[in-house]
């Protein structure tokens, strides 16, 4: 069987060949688009990325089409009613790096909460003094975890590991998962009014748009800390930036800025066509919160771990093999 692939990068081509051996497959580094479908009009099975936009029209190019695979959650650039209307079945990647941001996050909490960067920039003049440097305990303290999908799930386990009190809010409630996990839900307010880290873990959309802004920031407990790892529009950053220089919030430790690109898919971030497309040093370097000394900032590295990276390859050769032995798996739409 015959099976195309776009948007690889050299390490990827390498790890498809050495298991799929069994299958003949073709790689482009570049997204489908308009001028190369003539190329792959013969191709029973295509793998894509989000970069390449399958609209109705490139479907009905694609006489020979009977599966087609997405290396991402997300399957927005997919036309799912031409696909059905084919009879085509589409696969994604339903997750890879739930604990990967989970860990990332507890990363971000344990350096602000250790004095960890201040710590390492101060021994690397020599100067072993520790005055300033008073960190505290996780144990005993309450994390407010902000969206209890998967990232959420994970991070509430860390918690419990930590022996801290996890309180949750999320739109749906589940009790059995809450017995389960031991965390108790919380409004949105009283769950700031009684955490001394915050967490945030829901998707960017135009209900959690400013979930953090000035009105919000007030029911918020003097001195607590603030992570993000999902998306920089989650908090607005004039609010965050007062926060922090009146003491509301003692430090952020964030891996999302507001004005980044948009991005649909963490892994694009790796891409060359996202690099060349989006310079986030050029529109970043000037963002206030960059300089902040309370704050920490990653460059939106949090789901980028090496076994996060393979999961969406397994995924994706997993999705592949299952079709091929008439099981499709991870199946969308």
């Amino acid at each position: 069987m015959n099976i195309t692939f776009f948007e690889l990068e050299a390490w990827e081509k390498e790890y498809v060949r050495e298991r799929l051996g069994g299958f003949e497959c073709r790689f482009y580094d570049h997204p489908l688009a308009g001028e190369s479908i003539a190329q792959v009009s013969d191709c029973p099975v295509l793998v894509v990325f989000v970069h390449s936009e399958i609209d109705k029209k490139m479907i009905d190019a694609l006489p020979n089409l009977r599966y087609l695979t997405t290396m991402s959650t997300g399957f927005d650039h997919i036309d799912l009613d031409a696909c059905k209307a084919r009879g085509i079945p589409v696969s994604n990647v339903p997750a890879y790096g739930d604990n990967t941001v989970a860990e990332h996050a507890f990363a971000l909490i344990l350096a602000l909460t250790r004095r960890l960067i201040p710590s390492i920039d101060r021994t690397r003049t020599f100067d072993f003094t520790t005055e300033g440097l008073t960190g505290i305990d996780l144990k005993g303290k309450t994390i407010g975890i902000v969206g209890c999908g998967r990232i959420g799930q994970h991070a509430i386990r860390m918690a419990k590991g930590f022996e801290m009190n996890v309180l949750v809010f999320d739109v749906k409630k589940d009790p059995q998962l809450a017995k389960e996990l031991g965390f108790d839900y919380a409004d949105l307010n009283d769950l700031f009014a009684r955490s001394d880290i915050i967490s945030l873990h829901v998707p960017y959309n135009k209900f959690t748009h400013h979930l953090i802004n000035k009105e919000s920031i007030q029911h918020i407990k003097r001195g607590a800390y603030l992570i993000n790892t999902a998306r920089g529009g989650l908090v607005e950053t004039e609010a965050l930036i007062e926060a922090l220089d009146t003491g509301i919030i003692a430090g952020a430790g964030l891996d999302v800025l507001e004005g980044e690109c948009e991005i649909k898919e963490e892994k694009q971030l790796l891409t060359k066509r996202f690099k060349d497309t989006c310079d986030l040093k050029m529109i970043l370097q000037d963002h206030a919160l960059m300089r902040h000394p309370d704050v920490i900032v990653t460059p939106h590295n949090a789901f980028n771990s090496h076994e996060a990276l393979l999961r969406i390859m397994d995924t994706t050769i997993g999705n592949i093999k299952a079709f091929a032995d008439g099981h499709p798996e991870n199946l969308v739409g």
